[in-house]
């Protein structure tokens, strides 16, 4: 094989060439050289580390890490600038138990191969009187001198990247830097709330936390109270691995997963089973593609821990990955389980309005009605009628269906005690709960609420005893090849959950028999949701089929946005929804109920 322009003989690289390939490895940006010294500090026992970051209109032009560590003396500081020279472990089978955050020896190497580092250091331990200095420009140390310092290390890094301008070239907007080397020190004083951590950008304090210990301190630091207050602690023993921390209330929720901080062993790492574990301890209380706030720190016994996966250590490799992903997820659904989670209205300027595409369930209505007041036509096709008498004839069948078959039966009663006392554009059930001495307002959205009755017995049911309901006229469907040959492939699987589906010559289907908790006729849009999921490229594993299938059940089963109820149908469909393992959302992760405190409301009128 011949490559143009490329020497075909082997050869083996020199040190410089090396050096720089290692350092392209483990600093990509900034933001790695500032991980890799708080790590070194970290190492050496620091109590408390400060990062002073100074910027110029090109990017992040100095970075000074200071620390009060055991330091070093003058030998070591002077290996410590040599490639694979560790304190860390002393032999290959060191790697099976590391305790430390760096281990191999290549950060001072290479980060001093790309820049120019000044090391100061005098150790805290014996009593010197003076300590070292160090420049190294390029990997070359051309300074080297006694100097006075307190017990501890600073290390500077300017010029960083200036002997490989083609990585420089890449390097992103200042503000992206600095983005990351926030979210660094972030992860660090998480990872270690023991420490006292200290960031400063051009002389302006952006970070401090206690270093008092305990994660709760941190997170007050960091974000403040509103995150604080919303935090359910989260705990788990194995005798193989600790898990502590905690995890915001699902009315507290993120677009993408940047607040889902995990530790493993005091270093934060990327692990997107981790992520999913979490994820899946919220089960239904988040929207699909909403993700919790998280804050845990797991502790596993180091000889099933591989740290040494990733050059900048951002990843590891657990042997008993399915135990500790199903672990962390029972923790956390243990840890919401008991909770009350019903979210709180705000005031004005302050209501967040989720994207409605997050959900796949009913939208509102506008307007004011009564319980007393007759069934409105408009809500039902065109050019029909609808008698009163008829519609709370329908809600009654519906509500019968779900009626004594709570499958949190001998559970925990999570709801609080309401009374109700209306109804708004046959919608949203009013409601009163008692508060210490005043009462909050209960908003709860009908629909949503059955939708989560009917979700749980449909799961209850699934592979028992769940029956089937003949249709009164069979539905038939012509579909599309592409979907036909969907609805053939699950059609064992529809056929588990309620459904039976004849062929009808060619791409046609008769739709005989459908879950009994749908009563004796289609659902309007019941089939086509299924048919479109059946066929939908996210939903190719058998258990989001499932799932997915489940939800369509209950949202086309569940009474209706727009149905006016009588009180007493309004008390019966609360108290199957109090019976339910998980009252607070419907499948979709849409809250089931809202609140309003007194204060709240005192707020919007203005009330001092």
């Amino acid at each position: 094989m011949h490559v143009s322009g490329v020497n075909r003989h082997i050869r083996v690289l020199d040190e410089d060439a090396i050096n720089k390939i290692a350092a392209g490895e483990v600093v990509e940006r900034p933001a790695s050289v500032v991980k890799e010294l708080v790590e070194n500090a970290i190492d050496a026992g620091a109590s408390s580390v400060r990062v002073d970051i100074r910027t110029d209109t090109t990017g992040i032009s100095r970075i000074l890490v200071v620390d009060d560590g055991t330091g070093m003396e003058p030998d070591d500081a002077r290996l410590a600038f040599l490639r694979h020279a560790t304190s860390k472990i002393t032999s290959g089978d060191d790697l099976q138990s590391i305790h430390t955050m760096g281990f191999r020896g290549e950060a001072l190497a290479s980060i001093a191969a790309v820049s120019r580092v000044t090391l100061v250091t005098k150790p805290n331990t014996t009593g010197a009187l003076a300590g070292i200095q160090l420049v190294v420009d390029g990997g070359e140390i051309i300074t080297d001198r006694e100097t006075g310092a307190p017990g501890g290390t600073s290390i500077t890094v300017e010029d960083l990247f200036a002997t490989t301008p083609a990585r420089k070239k890449f390097l992103k907007r200042k503000n992206t830097e600095l983005a990351h080397i926030y979210a660094v020190m972030e992860q660090c004083a998480l990872a270690h709330p023991d420490i006292a951590f200290r960031f400063m950008q051009d002389g302006t304090e952006k970070i401090r936390t206690p270093g008092q210990g305990g994660l709760l301190n941190a997170v007050i630091a960091l974000y403040g109270g509103e995150i604080s207050r919303a935090l359910v602690p989260v705990f788990g023993k194995m005798p193989y691995m600790r898990i502590e921390g905690f995890v915001a209330k699902p009315s507290v929720s993120r677009p993408n997963t940047h607040q889902i901080a995990i530790s493993v062993n005091e270093r934060q790492i990327s692990s997107p089973p981790l992520v999913r574990a979490v994820r899946a301890g919220f089960g239904t209380l988040l929207p699909k593609n909403r993700y919790p706030i998280v804050f845990l720190a797991i502790t596993i016994d180091t000889a099933l821990v591989d740290v040494n996966v990733h050059p900048a250590k951002k990843e590891i490799r657990l042997s008993r990955e399915d135990d500790v992903v199903r672990e962390v997820t029972a923790a956390v659904r243990m840890a919401l389980a008991h909770e009350e989670l019903i979210p709180e209205g705000h005031g004005p300027g302050k209501t967040s309005r989720p994207d409605p595409s997050v959900y796949r369930g009913e939208s509102a209505h506008k307007g004011v009605a009564s319980p007393t007041t007759a069934y409105r036509a408009d809500q039902t096709k065109p050019g029909t009628a609808v008698s009163p008498h008829r519609a709370f004839t329908t809600t009654d069948s519906r509500l019968r269906l779900t009626e004594g078959r709570a499958v949190h039966e001998g559970g925990p009663n999570l709801m609080p005690e309401m009374e109700i006392f209306g109804q708004v554009d046959g919608t949203y059930i009013l409601a009163a709960r008692k508060n210490g001495d005043h009462e909050d307002l209960v908003l709860i959205d009908q629909h949503a609420a059955h939708e989560r009755v009917l979700y749980e017995q449909v799961l209850a049911k699934r592979g028992r005893d769940l029956t089937s309901q003949e249709l009164l006229v069979p539905v038939v469907l012509t579909l599309r090849p592409k979907e036909a040959a969907a609805v053939r492939g699950a059609r064992h699987m529809l056929m588990t959950e309620g459904f039976l589906i004849d062929d009808f010559g060619g791409d046609t289907f008769a739709v005989r028999t459908v879950p009994v908790v749908l009563g004796t006729q289609m659902p309007e849009g019941l089939i086509e949701d299924l048919v479109a999921d059946l066929v939908a490229e996210h939903l190719k594993s058998a258990d989001g089929r499932k799932e997915r299938i489940t939800t369509v059940i209950a949202c086309r089963g569940a009474i209706k946005a727009g149905t006016v109820l009588s009180p007493e149908q309004m008390q019966r469909l609360l108290d199957q929804l109090a019976r339910t393992e998980n009252p607070w959302t419907c499948p979709h992760g849409r809250p089931t109920m809202v609140t309003f405190s007194r204060s709240v409301l005192d707020g919007m009128f203005h009330r001092t």
